[in-house]
Order: C-alpha cells, then sequence, then structure tokens
C-alpha cells in the first residue's frame, strides 16, 4: 500500500502479517531505497535474514524511501540529516510517520523495532538518533555507515574508492531503480586505467548528472558536506535501545559499526548500546549459511548463531522474553574460531605491545638501534597499480565477482611485486592474541609531494597447514587501511609533502579479535596503490585530485624506515595472559 507521510507524499510499504496470527504481534520494520535487498521482496519466512523471527511471530513492514522504486517524491542519497531540527521534513520524519499510520492502522501489541543493513541500517541508526516515535522500542543498525570520508564507503583517510564510488552512484542515481553502468569490457582494471584522471568521468560518462558524484568532485576534503553526512557526527545518547552489527572483513562499512558504537558508548548511561562483530563480508550474517569466507573457514554456521541472537534481542524489546542479560559485546575470535562474550569492547585485558620492522625484512618485538640510516625503498608507478584483489576485477555487484570476498583473498598475489615490500616474524613459539584496535605508525618519505600509504597486517600459515593443505604458507589479511599522504595533519587543509622529507603517518587499521596460532608468522606489507578500488595518486600535489591532469601522474621513489630514530611500528592490542615471545629470535 501506499503510506503518506507529513507533506502528503506516499511510500511504497509492504506489509506481511503472519497467517492466524494475533493482534498481540510486535512489527519490525526495514526501510531501504533499493528493489531486492531488505525490502521484502521475499516473504519473511523464506528471508534467511529474518526467518527465525518469522517463526518465532511478528508483524514485517517494507517501506521505499522517497524517490525509490514505487514510493513518490525525489531520491536524495545519503541526505542532510539535522538532528536539532525536529520540524524537517527527513528520513527520521518519514519513519515516525510510517510507525504512527501502523500502529493506528495495524493490529499489533504497540511495540516497533527497525532493522537493517547498510543504508537501511543507516535508516534505522536515523530513526533512533532524532525525536523517536514513542512506540520505537529498539533498532539494530547493521553495516552501517560511520563517516563517508574517514573510512566507509567513499574514502578511506582521505584516499577516494574509486570503483565502489563510481558504480554505486550511478547505479542508485541514474534512474529511480537500480541500475548498472554499461561497461563494454570484463576486466575493470584496464577501463578504469584507461579513464586516466578523474576530470574523465563527468567529460566522458555522467555529464554532472550524477550529484553524489558531483558532491565528491564538489568537496575533495574534509568539510562541512563531509561532516553533515556522517552518522558519527549526529549520534550521542542512545534513545532507545541499539544493537551494532558488523564484520572483521566488511569490505564496504567495516569501520561504521566500531565507530558508532565507541562514540555511543561514551554517552550510554542506560545500557542501551551493545554490539555484535563477527568474520564476515558486507551483510554475510543475513545469508542462509555463513561457515566460509573465501578460503577461510569459521568453523561453524555463524549466520545461525547470529540469527539466534538477534532473535533474543528484539524478543526481549518487543515480547518481554528473557531476562535482557546482553552482554556489552559479542564478537567472534578468528584463528580460534570461537565467540567471546565482553564486559568492554574493545577488551580491557590486553597491552598494547609494538611490533617494529627491522632489517632483512623481518618483524621483531624489538626496536631497530641503527641510528636514522635504516630504510627500504620501493618505485610507485601510477601507470602500473598494485589490484586490490585478483584479476579479472568485475562489475562490483555482479553474480561472478569476488568484491565480497577479497579482503580474505591469498595476498601472495602481489608480495612478489617490486613496488611494494614485506616483513615478517620468525614462526611464533607460541600463540599470540589480539583484541582491540590495531594502527600503525610509519615512517615514511617519497620524491614526489603526495602519496598514498598501504599497511596490512597479515597472518601467514605454516610452510605446511595440516589441516588443509592447500592454505599452506596462506596470507590472510587481519587488519589494513590506506591513508592519502596530503591530509597527514589535516583532513580539512591538506598540504603536499616536502620531497624526500620523512613523515610520520599514524594509520588506524580498525579493530580485530584474532588468534595468530602457533607456528604461523604475523607478516606486515607496505605499498602505495590498491586499483582500481582507490583512485591513483598523482604523486605530484594537485589542490584536487578530481581535477588532476594527466602530467600530474609521475613515477616516484618512497621510502619506508625502520631505524632508531624513525622507528616504524603495528602497535598491537596483545591479550595480557599471553605469553609472546617479547624479543628477536
Amino acid at each position: 500500500m501506499m503510506v503518506p507521510m507529513r507533506d502528503g507524499i506516499k511510500l511504497f510499504t509492504r506489509i506481511y502479517t503472519p497467517i492466524n496470527g494475533s493482534d498481540t504481534l510486535p512489527i519490525l520494520i526495514m526501510r531501504s531505497p533499493y528493489s531486492d535487498w531488505n525490502i521484502g521482496v521475499l516473504s519473511p519466512e523464506k528471508d534467511s535474514y529474518v526467518k527465525n523471527l518469522a517463526q518465532d511471530g511478528y508483524i514485517f513492514v517494507y517501506q521505499n524511501i522517497r524517490g525509490k522504486q514505487k514510493s513518490e517524491g525525489d531520491f536524495v542519497m545519503e541526505g542532510p540529516f539535522d538532528r536539532k531540527n525536529c520540524k524537517a521534513i527527513d528520513e527520521a520524519s518519514d519513519t515516525y510517520d510510517l510507525i504512527d499510520w501502523l500502529v493506528k492502522n495495524i493490529p499489533s501489541n504497540g511495540k516497533v523495532g527497525q532493522l537493517g543493513i547498510s543504508y537501511p541500517g543507516e535508516l534505522a541508526l536515523i530513526s533512533a538518533a532524532k525525536n523517536p516515535h514513542p512506540a520505537l522500542k529498539a533498532v539494530s543498525p547493521q553495516g552501517t555507515v560511520g563517516d563517508f570520508f574517514m573510512g566507509d564507503d567513499y574514502f578511506h583517510n582521505g584516499a577516494f574508492r574509486l570503483s565502489f564510488a563510481f558504480e554505486y552512484s550511478y547505479g542508485e542515481e541514474a534512474t529511480r531503480g537500480d541500475t548498472t553502468f554499461p561497461f563494454m569490457q570484463y576486466d575493470l582494471y584496464d577501463w578504469y586505467l584507461n579513464l586516466g584522471s578523474l576530470a574523465n568521468v563527468n567529460k566522458k560518462y555522467f555529464h554532472n548528472q550524477i550529484p553524489t558524484w558531483n558532491g565528491f568532485v564538489a568537496h575533495p576534503n574534509y568539510d562541512k558536506f563531509w561532516a553533515n553526512k556522517a552518522p558519527v557526527n549526529y549520534t550521542d545518547t542512545p534513545n532507545i535501545p541499539i544493537l551494532h552489527v558488523g564484520g572483521f572483513w566488511d569490505q564496504e562499512n567495516m569501520n561504521g559499526p566500531e565507530m558508532l558504537y565507541a562514540k555511543m558508548e561514551r554517552y550510554d548511561r542506560n545500557n542501551y548500546n551493545h554490539i555484535i562483530l563477527g568474520p564476515w563480508c558486507h551483510g554475510q550474517w543475513s545469508d542462509n549459511d555463513a561457515t566460509v569466507i573465501g578460503d577461510y573457514n569459521m568453523g561453524r554456521n555463524t549466520a545461525d548463531d547470529f540469527r539466534a541472537l538477534q532473535t533474543e534481542w528484539f524478543d526481549y524489546y518487543l515480547k518481554g522474553k528473557g531476562d535482557g542479560a546482553f552482554p556489552e559485546a559479542i564478537c567472534f575470535q578468528t584463528g580460534s574460531n570461537t565467540w567471546k562474550r565482553y564486559a568492554h569492547w574493545p577488551d580491557h585485558s590486553t597491552k598494547n605491545t609494538k611490533l617494529y620492522l627491522n632489517d632483512n625484512n623481518k618483524l621483531s618485538f624489538q626496536k631497530p638501534t641503527d641510528g636514522d640510516k635504516g630504510f627500504d625503498t620501493y618505485i610507485s608507478d601510477p601507470e602500473n597499480p598494485i589490484p586490490y584483489r585478483r584479476r579479472p576485477i568485475e562489475v562490483t555487484y555482479s553474480d561472478s565477482s569476488s568484491w565480497d570476498t577479497w579482503l580474505t583473498e591469498d595476498q601472495r598475489q602481489v608480495d612478489h611485486r617490486p613496488d611494494m615490500i614485506s616483513y615478517k616474524t620468525e614462526p611464533l613459539d607460541t600463540d599470540v592474541t589480539i583484541t582491540g584496535n590495531v594502527v600503525a605508525n610509519l615512517f615514511a618519505s617519497t620524491t614526489g609531494s603526495d602519496a598514498d600509504w598501504v599497511v596490512k597486517v597479515i597472518d601467514q600459515y605454516p610452510e605446511y597447514y595440516k589441516p588443509k593443505p592447500e592454505m599452506s604458507q596462506y596470507e590472510l589479511i587481519i587488519a589494513t587501511d590506506i591513508f592519502r599522504g596530503r591530509f597527514r595533519t589535516s583532513f580539512t587543509s591538506p598540504q603536499a609533502i616536502v620531497p624526500g622529507k620523512v613523515e610520520e603517518y599514524k594509520i588506524k587499521l580498525h579493530e580485530v579479535n584474532h588468534v595468530f596460532k602457533k607456528g604461523h608468522r604475523i607478516m606486515v606489507q607496505i605499498q602505495s596503490s590498491w586499483f582500481p578500488l582507490y583512485d591513483r595518486n598523482p604523486q605530484r600535489y594537485v589542490p584536487n585530485i578530481f581535477a588532476a591532469t594527466e602530467k600530474d601522474f609521475i613515477k616516484t621513489t618512497q621510502s619506508i624506515y625502520r631505524s632508531k630514530h624513525f622507528a616504524t611500528c603495528i602497535e598491537l592490542p596483545i591479550v595480557r595472559d599471553n605469553s609472546v615471545r617479547l624479543t628477536a629470535k
């Protein structure tokens, strides 16, 4: 049916009620811009994401937001949200109006919950952030953006996510429905390379008709445009119980759930704020079976585990079932393949321990002693960037694409390249457990005036791995991210790098919960491109990379320092009772 909003716009809404259901059931809402995800195309009992809840007895309501699919109005992707303006017509007011209509027109127990993954998850967050309807009792934003510029969909630490941003913005804004850019080739690595400067996107393809892309071009730095869009900036005190959900290998919004939970935890006075983190890619917890991700086997169907937790959560707040004794955090521990429950997240029982780069491509818990002369170099060439996943690189959202699982791909595919450097420990003589935030302290210089720095912390499997021989010497990413050098002092006011000057870059690699098993090695890889997920840094500073010309793209020599005075290291949150050897062999 078409449900009216306060300004007369009507939004297309699907409502599912159980056959022979009673009028004492609660309502669960999902709102979405999409045509086929989190929008009720499947009857709930057939949808792996909510089938447990359907069996348990709920009324399900799915609604397309303004201007998408069959809903009236104009679509504004991730439109500005003013939490202080209670009279504004936005996603919060539309959800309020939907709930108000539902409790007056659909027989229920008068209690409503909201959930969703990705964009629908952000909509659930917004509903709770400003003037939630009195009937809204609990929300679960899942795989949700925290900050579009700092570490989710569009930018990571200022580095632009080219292929995702290009394909997603076109897919959502080129038509009222969902669509795909008409690429004329299969392997898009060469397509994006031949695209040249980002200025060619509007010149050749979009012709200024894609509003979100125009926003990228006009706002290459962190300004009010991005600050106003960032959910982390309009959330603080949880108004109602909120369950964040995220994946350690989420290729889209890994950072958001962690960031939002941490921000709201500072203001939580009623024990409303909770989080579940699992061994998943984006939304994988909604699958029927989540036992493997890429080549990594979780040892159990973690989607079943999640569904049970999600049902327990909503049953308590919407039906009054159970004791409500939810732990602060429930986090899967990779390596050991076990679920852990925590009274605090990140866990307090860790010691921040520095793992240093040393000569001969070694990693050690012992700081280098050779003054300031120790460093390694490589050539970074924008004409031959490092692929971020194995080729062919297909359309991001296609049936054949490996987009979902690239963060677990074997990094041996690139570790032989001359434009990157690898370092590793000796085989570990005991298990090493890390729980919490991993941070890279990188000392580096470049012969250019701008540079990207990619740091990967990797679990390298033993030379012969008995449980699964084909995983022998596998290089599995545990923590990683990219940093655009121009933003080393400010994301608002970028500055050119002085060629040859050693600079320090502090790069957050996000939260993990992992056991490096005895006999494995800890490895660190450093490189300066990750293409075409991230655009090619010209490496010659220009005020706006979206306006760079072909002559701005230059080869540079990158130097990674591993000396006493410039001691590049990875800060690992090692569990205190861990008996890891803290000296070099």
